[in-house]
């Protein structure tokens, strides 16, 4: 009798919660209203296109294996092209890009959460608002440039002329005696895209954190002032511990587009010469055999492959953010 009143109980609560939910669901039609444009966003553009992925198990690699896809005759070729990743003889190989793709994303991760993280606290410290404002503007204008525009702009700052405004200041320094081909030298590749990116992105990631950093207490401040604390020590335990949450929950996004170093700037500056060698990514092998040798079920299965790194790298950031304790996204 017992067994059955509990299960009665327990049936009506979930009846009860599943009615109140529905009724509150009723009462917020608007807000469910105004967020179909976004779910339809996110279904067509991130979900529909993952039907895509069935071309990775056929066969492209031939004018007559195109032929019978288009005569609705594919022919299936298993996990053939997975396989092929590892085992192409083509040059620059897989693992080159893969190296090359880590390597970069890496640089670009570091330059930029450091760059982010010391000017937003640069900012917060400057109490005059004109400038502060002037500075915030002139470092995230860049992000709403074109990469074409910004890659030109670093071609002329990088060559090799002595009149170039890199070698010329680090001649009159005496760092250098002679004017460096910094953008013919494979050594330097991997640095000037890190260099290029955060010169490009450095003031949208600091909004962030300035954003964050206006969420601290200001009594802490105060308190530590009075305590005797100076401005270093307030920033090292007041403004960094204050904005640890959200440096955890970008770290975590970052790591999880680890692999998304991008395409742009590598084609553009590095796809002549010798820097082919450091400047494949693995999206710029997807957009070579996919594009250019219309082997559609490799290509695909280069993209498949990085996403299922980037799904284990980020579920991973985020088990070990939980189990030490910090915030994380599930």
């Amino acid at each position: 009798m017992t067994s059955v009143a509990n299960n009665l109980g327990t049936e009506k609560l979930l009846n009860r919660n599943q009615g109140s939910f529905f009724k509150r669901l009723g009462k917020q039609w608007q807000l469910l209203l105004m967020s179909v444009p976004m779910l339809l966003y996110v279904f067509l553009f991130n979900y529909a296109p993952l039907w895509g992925w069935i071309n990775a198990f056929r066969d492209f690699s031939t004018p007559a294996a195109r032929d019978l896809y288009k005569a609705g005759q594919a022919q299936w070729v298993g996990f053939q092209n997975f396989e092929a990743l590892f085992n192409s003889p083509n040059i620059p190989t897989f693992t080159q890009a893969l190296r090359n793709t880590l390597a970069m994303s890496v640089i670009n991760l570091v330059f930029g959460t450091v760059s982010a993280i010391l000017l937003a606290i640069l900012l917060n410290e400057v109490r005059m608002r004109s400038f502060k404002r002037t500075v915030q503007t002139v470092t995230y204008l860049p992000h709403f440039l074109s990469m074409v525009i910004v890659v030109s702009m670093a071609q002329i700052v990088f060559e090799d002329k002595a009149n170039s405004p890199i070698n010329s200041l680090l001649i009159n320094l005496g760092i250098i005696k002679d004017p460096v081909y910094w953008l013919g030298e494979k050594q330097y590749f991997w640095w000037l895209v890190g260099v290029v990116n955060v010169c490009k992105e450095v003031g949208w990631g600091t909004i962030i954190y300035i954003s964050a950093m206006t969420g601290i207490d200001p009594s802490l401040y105060e308190a530590a002032a009075i305590d005797g604390a100076g401005r270093f020590q307030r920033i090292l335990h007041i403004t960094l511990p204050g904005i640890k949450s959200t440096f955890i929950i970008l770290l975590i996004m970052n790591i999880g587009h680890l692999l998304d170093t991008g395409y742009e700037i590598q084609y553009l500056m590095g796809k002549y010469g010798p820097l082919q060698e450091y400047s494949w990514t693995i999206d710029l092998y997807a957009y070579t055999w996919g594009v250019k040798q219309l082997d559609f079920g490799f290509a695909t299965a280069a993209g498949i492959f990085k996403s299922i790194i980037a799904i284990v790298l980020l579920t991973v950031a985020n088990f070990v953010a939980k189990k030490l304790g910090e915030d994380s996204l599930m």
